[in-house]
């Protein structure tokens, strides 16, 4: 009796990894275990906490190479493995020079700061729209310098045509994956890691990525290494669903605009470790230099003797405030934005 006061037990979660999804019967017919839109989202809600939870502590469980530090720069490089990975070049027909700019517009003025230099990168083209109908088969899973998550070599079973695909989490060579955009799958079989589904044929609940839009837009939500949305509610009457994005913030999305099933793979990029400074220059990322180090006519915390900024608020370089002051306001105020993100204390 003691020791159950000392030690409650645990009342676990019906959460399985998101990216599985699992049916409850023996039989084909059987439904998903759907959880439904009746119960508030406190389920959800605790679900969500466990699966960033597990992506704090998955730190410890992550086999991450480590150098022989022969010299200063690999002493605190930290990699993650993935043997799964395709060491080879990729299909050279789907890729495009990168056209660097080092943050400048037309006229030669710098746009965007700290951007410069790097190695050189091609650019691969991927199929955010997923028009295409019918199964494919994951030839292999490769390594895109151009962004943090992994990508997958499709086949079309039918066509034979190629194409690049964001991989979802756990997605592998010789899978099947498919694209139910332009006709509606006929059972839930269809709800899959990887495959792509408009909203209205996603039950509610699931973990989602790669969202779009607009009924006929590419995806352009949760297309990072590790990120993900989750599919809160559907509103038929004003065709819209409404879609929890990775920051916390709920948003509506067209009802018929397009989603692909589970999380997006690298989950791991967070716990990678560069090392040095100069693999930051590799990338094309230059310094940022703190503003109390400029001279005052650079910037509005520069000058003065010692490392001060008087008594002013955190500002940017011209003036605008820095830490918690919204820019959207009046006419420009996101009308597709139900619920904020958690900021400040709340986060």
């Amino acid at each position: 009796m003691w020791l159950n006061r000392l030690y409650p037990p645990r009342i676990p979660l019906p959460l399985h990894y998101p990216v599985r999804f699992h049916r409850l019967a023996t039989t084909e017919s059987t439904p998903l275990q759907i959880i439904p839109h009746d119960t508030d989202l406190s389920l959800l809600e605790q679900q969500d906490a466990l699966v960033k939870k597990r992506h704090l502590l998955s730190k410890n469980a992550t086999p991450l190479r480590k150098h022989k530090p022969i010299s200063p720069g690999l002493r605190w490089v930290r990699t993650p493995i993935h043997p799964h990975l395709f060491k080879g070049p990729p299909i050279r027909s789907l890729t495009i020079h990168k056209h660097k700019n080092g943050g400048r517009n037309n006229t030669g003025r710098i746009t965007v700061r700290h951007q410069g230099g790097g190695h050189k990168r091609r650019l691969r083209l991927l199929d955010f729209h997923r028009n295409q109908d019918g199964p494919c088969t994951v030839l292999r899973i490769e390594y895109d310098p151009g962004r943090t998550s992994h990508i997958a070599l499709l086949k079309h079973n039918t066509t034979g045509k190629l194409s690049y695909i964001t991989a979802c989490d756990g997605l592998r060579a010789n899978d099947i994956v498919q694209s139910f955009r332009n006709s509606p799958p006929l059972d839930t079989a269809a709800i899959q890691r990887g495959n792509c589904l408009r909203l209205r044929d996603i039950p509610i609940g699931t973990i989602l990525h790669n969202i779009a839009l607009v009924p006929h837009g590419p995806g352009k939500l949760c297309r990072a290494a590790g990120t993900y949305g989750r599919l809160l509610d559907k509103l038929p009457e004003k065709r819209r669903a409404v879609v929890r994005l990775q920051s916390g913030e709920h948003r509506y999305v067209a009802l018929d605009s397009i989603a692909t099933i589970g999380i997006v793979s690298n989950v791991d990029h967070q716990n990678e470790s560069w090392g040095k400074a100069g693999r930051a220059r590799w990338r094309g990322i230059r310094p940022t230099v703190r503003g109390v180090a400029m001279n005052k006519c650079d910037h509005p915390h520069g000058g003065g003797r010692g490392k001060s900024k008087s008594n002013r608020l955190s500002v940017s370089p011209w003036g605008i405030l820095a830490k918690g002051y919204k820019t959207r306001r009046g006419k420009n105020v996101n009308k597709m934005k139900i619920k904020d993100r958690p900021r400040g204390k709340r986060g």
